[in-house]
C-alpha cells in the first residue's frame, strides 16, 4: 500500500508501516514538512497514497474520491496510542477497501464512512 503520513504521526509507525512492505512518504524532515493541509492533500491525491493523520480536518474531503483517509483521534494522544490505533485500522480494513473510505479511530470506537 502506499501511505502518506502527515507529521504528527509517530516515526515508529512510518518503520513499522515500511517494515511490513509498504511504500511510505513521511514528510518530517523535508522542505515539504509544514505544507498547508490542502497542499498536503492535493500531494496524498497525485500520488494515489492513503492519508495518514489526527486532524480531523481531513474529514472535509469525505465526499470527495480518495485514496483512503486514516484519522486517529485521541483524548490524550500519545506516540504509543497514536502507533497502535493505526496498526489496528489496517488490520481491519483490507487494502482494497481503502478507495474512498473515511476511518476516524478513537479512543475506544471507530466511525466509518464511504463516499
Amino acid at each position: 500500500m502506499k501511505f502518506l503520513v502527515d507529521e504528527n504521526i509517530p516515526s515508529v509507525t512510518v518503520q513499522e508501516l515500511r517494515r511490513r512492505g509498504h511504500d511510505v512518504l513521511d514528510i518530517r524532515g523535508t522542505p515539504l514538512q509544514g505544507i498547508s493541509d490542502i497542499e498536503l492533500w492535493n500531494l496524498a491525491q497525485a500520488e494515489k497514497r492513503l492519508l495518514v493523520t489526527t486532524d480531523k480536518g481531513f474529514s472535509e474531503y469525505r465526499r470527495k474520491d480518495h485514496h483512503g483517509i486514516l484519522i486517529i483521534r485521541l483524548r490524550q494522544p500519545n506516540e504509543r496510542q497514536i502507533h497502535a490505533r493505526v496498526i489496528t485500522a489496517l488490520r481491519q480494513f483490507p487494502e482494497q477497501s481503502w478507495p474512498d473510505l473515511l476511518v476516524v479511530m478513537r479512543d475506544n470506537v471507530r466511525s466509518v464512512s464511504k463516499r
